[in-house]
């Protein structure tokens, strides 16, 4: 019953809404009626500028990580592999929270900065060696969808070979989780291709009344 209740809380972490809060809140605007429609990080940097979209992706990261942490309410576990497992339930818990918030109609971002923190949580030094790759794509290229991309396909890259984590399910919810980064960024990826994907401006203004016109 304790673990189902801490999935549930890490479920209602991940749906708190802060892109849709901080644009309602401060803007008076909607962040899914802009832009790319999305309520995550990206979107808030295309539309509210790099203050608000470090912002929120600071709180999205962050809502991964407690969801993790959320495990040691919990008894003490009989092996590592036991408190593994459940840190990864409680994170993927966080991160359909964020994709499916039910503080904001079921509509929210792609969870890719939420699943980042749950890798924080359980493994920091992947984090750190796949935020490396992120940080670094995204400087050479400033598209935060391709820096996503290599970064998810880094992770289990660098659990498999790198860091050689023995966990089988570990292993394959790294290969889940870049499988599934690349299908839900296909459009992104066709309009990378045909130079149509939108630079995020790091070091600049934009007009963040542009309406909706891509997916993030």
């Amino acid at each position: 019953m304790q673990e189902i209740l801490l999935v549930l809380c890490a479920y209602c972490l991940g749906s708190i809404p802060t892109s849709v809060w901080v644009s309602k809140g401060f803007f008076g605007i909607d962040i899914r009626d802009y832009g790319s429609g999305n309520a995550g990080a990206t979107n808030t940097f295309r539309i509210l500028g790099p203050r608000w979209g470090s912002f929120v992706m600071i709180c999205d990261v962050l809502k991964g990580f407690f969801s993790v942490k959320l495990a040691a309410l919990l008894p003490e576990f009989s092996s590592e592999i036991a408190l593994l497992n459940m840190q990864l339930i409680l994170g993927i818990a966080a991160v359909i929270g964020h994709i499916f918030p039910v503080w904001a109609d079921f509509k929210g971002g792609k969870g890719v900065a939420t699943l980042f923190g749950l890798v924080i949580g359980i493994s920091p030094w992947t984090a750190l060696a796949c935020s490396g790759v992120f940080l670094l794509v995204l400087y050479l290229t400033r598209f935060v969808s391709l820096s996503s991309i290599l970064a998810s396909v880094a992770f289990p890259v660098f659990i498999l070979v790198i860091f050689n984590v023995d966990n089988h399910i570990y292993r394959g919810f790294a290969v889940t989780v870049a499988l599934l980064v690349i299908l839900t960024h296909q459009k992104n990826i066709g309009r990378i291709i045909k130079g149509g994907e939108s630079k995020v401006p790091i070091f600049k203004k934009r007009d963040r009344r542009r309406r909706k016109d891509q997916d993030s």
